[in-house]
């Protein structure tokens, strides 16, 4: 009896310690797998994060050259916070810089006034008849010099045509050559096709971004567009203004070589 007892003794001492030993290793191997999967986690962030600060670099990092001689393109800085890219266009062989502007033509003339619209455009008469928006020209003077909203509230626009989509690198605004009335701040809305909605152009946060406009008659004040907006359709909307909403106007092309 006392052998027998011994007997099962130890093969119960055994058994619990092999039961022991396989519970480790099951610990052991949870433990590893656990590790490597979290392994695997972390370096598939990190490729992911890589792919993206080296996609975003591709893009911020890229500008055009001058073939032109005895021309001098226009200089920015190559480093740009970035951005959403723009649609890719034939028109660019890079982005988000452009090394030349030229201008559309609302001063030259070459923009028709079939081009340019405003909010309430249909309530133009009488006096107001002298200040339409086809009279929104860089550098226009004499009566009838700008375009005069004839609402001073931030739900007017003047709109531009384009024609055919095409790539605008920057937008210049004036006041009203013989008042002091002036557009202040504004906004930018595009879109490529009229059957599609305004998108606003944003900044770096993703805010709709607020251009700066004039604090005088006379001066012209350049905002250029970093990235440019590929689209046919062009909106200013006015946000802020001094006495009334005043504009004149001209809008710049992106070109990557000059002419």
């Amino acid at each position: 009896m006392v052998i027998q007892f011994h007997y099962s003794t130890a093969v119960l001492t055994q058994v619990h310690t092999r039961r022991k030993m396989e519970v480790s290793t099951r610990c052991v191997l949870l433990s590893i797998l656990l590790l490597s999967e979290a392994l695997i986690g972390a370096r598939t962030q990190e490729e992911e994060e890589l792919e993206e600060s080296e996609s975003v670099e591709t893009w911020t990092g890229k500008s055009c050259k001058c073939d032109c001689q005895g021309e001098t393109p226009t200089e920015y800085p190559t480093t740009t916070t970035p951005a959403p890219p723009p649609p890719q266009s034939s028109f660019l062989d890079c982005m988000p810089e452009c090394p030349y502007h030229k201008p559309l033509g609302f001063e030259a003339g070459s923009v028709t006034s079939d081009q340019i619209s405003c909010s309430n455009e249909d309530q133009y008469t009488g006096w107001f008849s002298s200040w339409v928006p086809n009279k929104a020209r860089l550098n226009s003077q004499g009566f009838g010099c700008a375009w005069l909203s004839k609402f001073q509230d931030t739900n007017q626009w003047l709109q531009i045509d384009l024609k055919e989509v095409s790539v605008v690198s920057g937008i210049l605004t004036q006041g009203r050559c013989d008042a002091d009335e002036w557009m202040t701040k504004y906004s930018v809305q595009y879109r490529t096709n009229e059957n599609l909605n305004w998108i606003y152009y944003k900044d770096q946060t993703g805010n709709n971004r607020v251009f700066y406009g004039n604090s005088d008659r006379s001066s012209s004040v350049q905002n250029l567009l970093r990235p440019p907006i590929v689209a046919r359709y062009i909106r200013i909307l006015p946000l802020g203004w001094h006495t009334r909403i005043a504009v004149r106007t001209e809008l710049l092309l992106c070109m990557n070589k000059c002419s």
